[in-house]
Parts: structure tokens; sequence; C-alpha cells
């Protein structure tokens, strides 16, 4: 008798949780590795999750994402107890965690990403200088700074998280997420996009960026919420 993945006999068929945790882990891989190609994280920097079920599939700590292969789906329970894989889950497991406990997530992308970092220096919050900024709940709040892979970076975050779907985490990078990897992914990239936008018109001597009202920003949330394919 034959087997195939996951020691299974040669014709069996795979068991549902499985197939889901395995596409879950293919397209965790594909967004950890577009983080690089489009140039929001360098070398192992970032680290990505999603949740299927009560098990949250992570990055591995210090593996290239062009490296990571089928075999080497690294997981973990809600309590940060490894069930599945040998390869050490990323450093900053403890925020990732918080989130799921914390919201309905089901999708995080954290990113080092330059122009969003840059932002995190400078002020408490990214101003609402662009309607997608109701996408992510309101003007995007800097977490404080702590060291990273800590629960008090953690706790920071969450903070910041309060009825926001991202948040910047000072001298540090950025932390979406959403019900997809997909949405969380869009979230980060609109996120670099807005601070980058706003760092350009900021540079320009003696003029100030216009600000979108709370009025404005409630109006792009209602349209939001119908945007989008109906299936």
């Amino acid at each position: 008798m034959t087997y195939s993945r996951a020691g299974r006999a040669a014709g069996q068929a795979e068991p549902e949780e499985e197939r889901d945790r395995r596409a879950a882990w293919e397209a965790l891989v594909a967004t950890a590795r577009r983080t690089v190609t489009d140039g929001l994280v360098v070398g192992t920097s970032g680290n990505v999750s999603v949740r299927v079920g009560d098990t949250v599939l992570v990055t591995p700590s210090g593996v290239p994402y062009d490296r990571l292969a089928p075999g080497d789906v690294t997981g973990v329970d809600l309590d940060g107890r490894q069930v599945l894989g040998t390869l050490v889950p990323t450093s900053e497991l403890p925020m990732h965690l918080a989130v799921y406990r914390a919201t309905d997530a089901r999708a995080v992308v954290h990113t080092h990403a330059v122009h969003a970092t840059a932002v995190s220096l400078l002020v408490p919050e990214l101003p609402p200088v662009h309607y997608m900024t109701a996408a992510l709940g309101g003007p995007v709040r800097v977490a404080p700074y702590a060291t990273y892979g800590t629960d008090e970076l953690a706790r920071h975050m969450l903070d910041a998280l309060t009825d926001r779907t991202g948040c910047l985490l000072q001298n540090h990078g950025t932390l979406t997420y959403g019900a997809s990897l997909d949405q969380a992914y869009d979230r980060t990239a609109q996120l670099e996009w807005m601070c980058r936008l706003w760092l350009t018109a900021s540079s320009v001597p003696g003029r100030s960026p216009s600000l979108l009202t709370e009025e404005q920003l409630a109006e792009v949330a209602d349209r939001l919420r119908g945007y989008g394919q109906r299936t």
C-alpha cells in the first residue's frame, strides 16, 4: 500500500479540516511572499497569520518566505501551544494571538513598511488625509514603543486597535487584521499608501495637508459597507 501527503493511503479522501488547513497555509505563504515583493518587509521581518477553526497558522521565525514549503506548516492554539509543525513560530506571536482573542479577526498582517514606520516616529496618529481612513475605522493610532515579541507590545497594540482594524507600531511598523488574508493585506497596503501620501503632502514648505472631517469619514464608512461584488 502506498501513502500520499500526511500518511493517507493512496486514493483515500483528504479530510475537510486538513484540506482547509493546507489551503490556508498556501494562502498564508503567498501573502507573506507578497509583503516582500511589494517592499513592505525586508528579509524575514514582518509576519503573517491566519485562523482556521481554533488553530492559528503563522509564519515561522527567521525563515525566508521563498523557502517555505507545504511541509513547513506551523500552527498554534489560541493559548500559544504549538500544535502543528516543528519550526519555531514567529517571535511576534503574542501580538497575533492578542488580536484573535480580542476581535473577530481571521487573518493578521504585520510589516515593517517604510513610510508607515516613518509616520510612527512623528505623530501619535495618522491624520485622516484620505477617505480610505474609514476602511480602518478612523485615524490610525500609533501604539507606544515596546520591545518586539513582548506582551507589553501586544497590550499597546490592542489599545491602539480599539475600534480600528489597523495601527502603527512606534519605531517598528504596522499591524492590520481582517476577515481574510486578502482583506488584512489590502488594509496594510492602503495604510502604507496613506502614510506615504501624508509624508509627501506634509513635506511641502509653508503648507498643511487638508484633512477630512468625522462627518465625511462617517459618510464614506456607510458607502464602503456596500462596496464590492455581491455573491
